[in-house]
């Protein structure tokens, strides 16, 4: 283990606590060049206190002090329709807290924040934002905007400030020299270090609160565990796209090459049991398709 926290287990552990709020604050700050204050943490998956949830996704709703919504959401392993559940993530938290019968004007500010480990979608960065916009159809120089009206009943200046926001971390795609605040984030998202010389907001804090050595002993070896369970999906996923296996064991392949299949998922399924992990919450992490379960389980514990 390195000497700090994954940023994921942070948000899906230590955020029960407030003291840990002031890390999540400096990264929204950084990364939208404005100070953000954390209101409240509101339901989510990772506000659940199960030890052993999915790891290939984690992801936080919070409140700050203006009522805007922000969703956090790491996402470790390759998903194909990932842009889908971004616009979904973000229409249902409008839905959810926007109450019947309450004006319009009361619509939910959400903005999505993705960090994402694997290659989303074809682009030559590493760090995205997505706003919405409305162009002239027949002059792409004419911009549909608010009216001073709007602007003072809205509180906006922008039709961009109605709609949802996204933004997208790369991750895996930052190379480049450190030389910015949101760069040093990036730059600890990646590699889990603080150099002495990171300065952005948030990772002073996050030196002394997210360092593993500080961890009770029980959570340490909750967090091995999860980096156990991490490693050995984000691996099968990676080896099964370069196979090209997406769905099953295989099907439609030469044997062969099947079978290496099959013994690569029950050798990683005995190592997450081993790992602490029951042979349901193995086969969920997995991604085991349902009709190739029972002959998982067999050749699991018969072997």
């Amino acid at each position: 283990m390195g000497n700090y926290i994954r940023f994921d287990w942070m948000i899906k552990r230590l955020l029960r606590n407030k003291k840990s709020f002031v890390v999540l604050e400096g990264f929204l700050s950084v990364l939208l060049n404005r100070q953000i204050k954390i209101n409240q943490i509101l339901e989510s998956e990772s506000n659940q206190e199960e030890e052993e949830q999915k790891f290939n996704r984690v992801d936080l709703l919070v409140e700050d002090e203006r009522k805007e919504k922000f969703l956090i959401e790491v996402q470790n392993d390759h998903e194909l329709d990932f842009f889908h559940r971004m616009a979904f993530g973000a229409s249902k938290i409008i839905t959810d807290y926007m109450k019947s019968g309450e004006a319009y004007k009361t619509l939910p500010k959400v903005f999505s924040i993705n960090i994402v480990y694997f290659s989303l979608g074809q682009g030559k960065g590493y760090a995205y934002h997505g706003t919405t916009v409305f162009k002239n159809m027949f002059n792409a120089e004419d911009e549909l905007k608010l009216t001073s009206v709007q602007k003072s009943k809205f509180g906006v200046d922008e039709v961009a400030g109605i709609f949802p926001e996204y933004y997208i971390l790369r991750v895996n795609k930052f190379e480049d020299e450190v030389t910015t605040p949101l760069k040093q984030w990036i730059s600890f998202l990646k590699t889990g270090e603080i150099p002495d010389a990171f300065t952005a907001q948030g990772l002073e804090e996050a030196r002394n609160v997210l360092r593993v050595d500080s961890l009770s002993k029980e959570d340490r070896q909750i967090y091995k565990r999860y980096l156990e369970g991490l490693s050995l999906a984000m691996s099968l996923d990676d080896s099964s796209r370069t196979e090209g296996y997406h769905d099953g064991f295989g099907a439609g392949q030469e044997l062969g090459r099947a079978e290496g299949r099959t013994e690569q998922l029950v050798e990683s399924t005995k190592n997450l049991i081993s790992a602490g992990f029951d042979f349901d919450k193995a086969v969920e992490m997995l991604k085991v398709p349902t009709n190739q379960i029972p002959e998982l389980r067999r050749l699991v514990f018969d072997s």
